[in-house]
């Protein structure tokens, strides 16, 4: 991934653009994977000057999750005519209480399906902006929040634990305000994992979708240049999808695009093999880590209806 910024990326549109084009506008997006890859194998060979594991857990952080306050352009264009929401919670680790923002697309039909999305990493909830409009578009209400650390939520050093944490507070904010609504997680990159965890735990969710994910962050990891270095024992934030997978009880959707060079398709393809169903497995032919959700749609619509029963919005 290089380090331009999607500011300076080609003007040219995101709807109709190619699949080459997509990519290239999408650069620099989400999560800088290489820049985490060679960061993590510098780590470990200077582990043991470190002044103590908490350093090297508190830098895994800022690596893996990369908070952000802005989004790209595209983005918060995207996000104009959102409805902005709080959720304000008391937290396991915080001495005053939590506040959550985020971006609320509800529906007319006051008993349409309820989505709850979690982003990735480096950007900020109006980064997703065009991916939940999308999801809006197939007849889900749409909420996406940002995690501590990112966006007008409160300022904090985001973990794992965290964002499970974060992402169990919006989603019991939905069943407050939609209880009768089928509600469904939907995670992209990072986010997959994150959304793992939520649907593995949780009683009531009537489904869960992943795109461009992940099993666990030592795996992505193997994937990389300096995947062939030992250096599992040293990464303390491990997002183990797989771990959880199994406990899921609704129906999965795992979504990836053929050509995701950030996110191997064979991972998302592991944590698929790993269900126990009922579940579906779309691999999207030109889909990029970051052009997936745009260039699938049709399969997208497809797999919604067959899947989880839904009544999809034609459009």
């Amino acid at each position: 991934m290089n380090k331009s910024t999607p500011e300076a990326a080609s003007p040219l549109p995101l709807e109709g653009a190619t699949p080459a084009a997509r990519q290239s506008r999408f650069r620099g997006v989400h999560w800088n994977g290489r820049r985490f890859g060679r960061w993590l194998a510098g780590s470990a060979l200077i582990a043991f000057g470190l002044a103590g594991c908490a350093s090297l857990d508190a830098q895994q952080r800022k690596w893996i999750f990369q908070p952000s306050d802005r989004t790209w352009w595209g983005g918060a264009q995207a996000a104009e005519g959102m409805h902005d929401v709080w959720i304000e919670f008391g937290a396991a680790e915080a001495t005053s209480p939590v506040k959550l923002h985020g971006l609320w697309l509800p529906q007319e039909r006051a008993d349409a399906p309820v989505l709850l999305y979690l982003h990735g990493a480096r950007w900020d909830v109006r980064s997703s902006a065009h991916r939940m409009r999308r999801m809006h578009e197939l007849g889900f209400a749409v909420l996406g929040i940002d995690y501590r650390g990112f966006g007008q939520s409160s300022a904090a050093l985001p973990s794992e634990d965290l964002a499970h944490e974060d992402a169990l507070a919006a989603w019991q904010w939905l069943a407050q305000r939609q209880p009768r609504a089928k509600r469904f997680v939907f995670g992209h990159s990072l986010g997959g994992a994150i959304a793992v965890r939520l649907a593995s735990e949780v009683e009531d969710a009537a489904g869960l979708i992943v795109e461009g994910s992940f099993t666990s962050i030592p795996e992505v990891f193997n994937t990389m240049r300096w995947g062939w270095l030992p250096l599992g024992p040293f990464i303390t934030q491990r997002f183990d999808a797989a771990s959880r997978i199994d406990k899921l009880k609704a129906p999965l959707l795992v979504v990836h695009g053929s050509d995701d060079s950030l996110i191997k398709p064979e991972l998302g393809r592991a944590l698929y093999e790993r269900a126990r169903g009922p579940k579906r497995f779309v691999l999207v032919e030109g889909g990029t880590h970051y052009n997936t959700n745009a260039v699938g749609q049709v399969q997208y619509r497809q797999a919604v209806g067959d899947l989880f029963g839904l009544q999809v919005a034609h459009q």
